[in-house]
């Protein structure tokens, strides 16, 4: 077991993480794998949301602690929100179906809020969560979303609810929002530990932070390995149910829950994540889209958790 080496310290540009960006163990860290990336495969869909798998990732160790898989070492920040503000969209329909499957999941919370007023999307791409939201009778909602392109792509009423920028705990009001979320979103960020603190400010006593990220120890993702999409040049880290409920538990939320969630999709959608060579999945994802079997929503458990927790109503 051993932290980053020097030779790794700083490639292309890349900082060593001394800590796990979880639970914030100092190690030592075990080495997953390590780095694979073909610079020439690098495109304008490398940082979009729900893209063909490219089966690149940075060098990966896990944390003895918590169970964390996490990037290290990582790349600089100004790089990376660099790419994610010029990053294409091309999955408006499939953000859709993923909104309802998310709508889903906060209808089970409802009763446990606080009240309907006070909503903070994190990372809500083209805002369809907001949508969903807002004909559920929530009010006070409001996105954020680093990319031009899926904020370009918002209808215009949602436009005006998100704000293009990354997410900043500093920009709201403390204990304000009833809810916030941030779905897909958490293994992209450099500090997920940060967010899930600077979330919890924002809450209001009895509010809820409810995430959905994937599940590296989730059926689907141990058969696949490393064919599974979720290793991605996108994601500085991968959780578990475990690492999921010590990130929540570490901030001070309290009822922390990870579960796993099932997704529906349209069935060209499951057939553009096959770890298949990109020419013949392409014809195939193609003539899917084109058919009305192609075009049928189905749920599969693909992997994905939801993780939950509470502010405390009383605070210590």
């Amino acid at each position: 077991m051993a932290n980053v080496d020097p030779e790794h310290s700083a490639v292309a540009g890349h900082i060593a993480r001394s800590a796990c960006p979880g639970c914030g163990s100092d190690g030592p860290f075990s080495l997953h794998s390590e780095a694979k990336v073909d610079p020439k495969r690098l495109s304008e869909l490398t940082f979009a949301s729900r893209k063909a798998p490219e089966l690149m990732h940075h060098r990966l160790v896990t944390c003895p602690a918590c169970e964390l898989l996490f990037a290290n070492p990582i790349p600089s920040t100004d790089a990376v929100e660099h790419a994610y503000a010029e990053a294409s969209f091309d999955s408006a329909d499939e953000a859709r179906y993923a909104s309802r499957t998310y709508a889903l999941l906060v209808d089970r919370l409802r009763r446990s809020l606080p009240d309907s007023d006070g909503v903070l999307d994190i990372g809500t791409g083209e805002g369809s969560f907001l949508e969903e939201l807002e004909g559920r009778g929530f009010s006070g909602l409001v996105g954020v979303e680093p990319s031009a392109a899926p904020v370009g792509a918002a209808k215009p009423a949602v436009r005006a609810m998100i704000r293009q920028e990354p997410f900043d705990p500093r920009a709201f009001e403390p204990a304000s929002f009833a809810l916030v979320t941030c779905f897909q979103t958490l293994e992209h960020v450099f500090e997920p530990g940060a967010l899930v603190r600077g979330v919890f400010g924002l809450l209001k006593p009895g509010g809820a932070f409810v995430a959905v990220c994937h599940d590296r120890r989730a059926p689907a993702n141990r058969i696949l390995g490393r064919k599974s999409p979720i290793f991605d040049i996108e994601h500085l880290q991968l959780f578990s149910s475990g690492s999921g409920r010590t990130l929540l538990a570490q901030a001070g939320y309290e009822r922390v829950h990870a579960s796993r969630i099932i997704n529906r999709y349209p069935i060209h959608y499951w057939a553009k994540l096959l770890p298949v060579p990109g020419g013949r999945k392409a014809s195939l994802v193609e003539s899917l889209r084109r058919s009305a079997v192609g075009r049928a929503a189905v749920g599969l458990p693909a992997g994905n958790q939801v993780l939950f927790g509470f502010k405390p109503h009383a605070q210590p």
